[in-house]
């Protein structure tokens, strides 16, 4: 039987990590949005992710920028432009549909021909060995999107030869070992307050320093990019540490992309 506790408030999954000092320095400030913390972020960052406190797979994430005196939101394909705060928040506000929506500090991240991405990072928890990291992916934006999610057209690439190609061999293999610290660490803190969880997919960006920046955690992560990979050690690996909690996966996965 499974008894994984599945966690899906953005907004408690970030609270619980902030109070763990070696982790606070690697998430994005994040608000809670309303116009006034919305305009905070903007004027402190320049660009601001907007996304549902509840949700997966990339719907309703938003980017939005301040750039010559307008307002620029980029939602799915789309790009509007607003002359004023005030109608960009207009504009946004009926798009939430009264749900509550995280503000969350942009990254300037690595890019791939033009394209952001960012990795996601699997932890699953063994009867006998505890934590361990399963696999990590890298996911490349579709090329007319800002979120990098497969299920968003996004294409699938093996981490580390995707950092190798962008930030070179030697800062691959350092990035690869810091994603390992932090999924640890991660795991440890949310285990800690919530002992029946038993698998974290946590989604890591990197800056343009090589600085890593934890965008979410999701404690019912779908192991779908995964299938992507030439190498399938990793998605073997994860359906026998599913398995073991007593967790399958729907492995039909249509839109996530394979990168080339």
């Amino acid at each position: 039987m499974n008894t994984q506790t599945a966690v899906t408030s953005k907004w408690v999954k970030t609270k619980v990590l902030v109070r763990s000092a070696s982790l606070a320095s690697h998430i994005p400030e994040t608000r809670r949005l309303n116009a006034g913390s919305l305009k905070k972020l903007l004027k402190r960052h320049g660009m601001i992710y907007v996304k549902p406190d509840s949700g997966s797979l990339g719907i309703g994430v938003m980017r939005i920028d301040r750039k010559k005196g307008k307002w620029i939101v980029r939602a799915g394909t789309g790009r509007s432009s607003f002359a004023t705060y005030r109608a960009m928040f207009e504009w946004l506000r009926e798009r939430m549909k009264g749900k509550t929506y995280l503000a969350q500090k942009g990254i300037h991240v690595l890019r791939h021909q033009g394209r952001p991405f960012d990795f996601r990072v699997m932890i699953q928890k063994g009867k006998k060995n505890g934590w361990k990291v399963t696999g990590v992916a890298a996911r490349v934006a579709h090329p007319r999107k800002a979120v990098t999610n497969g299920s968003q057209g996004g294409s699938i690439y093996g981490a580390k030869s995707l950092l190798k190609r962008t930030a070179g061999p030697k800062q691959a293999t350092r990035i690869m070992k810091k994603f390992n610290r932090i999924a640890y660490k991660t795991a440890h803190r949310l285990g800690t307050v919530y002992p029946r969880m038993n698998e974290l997919g946590i989604d890591i960006a990197v800056d343009r320093q090589h600085r890593p920046w934890i965008l979410e955690v999701n404690t019912r992560p779908d192991p779908c990019p995964f299938t992507k990979l030439d190498d399938p050690s990793m998605i073997r690996e994860m359906i026998r540490y599913a398995r073991g909690y007593g967790r399958t996966y729907n492995l039909h996965c249509g839109k996530a992309r394979r990168g080339t």
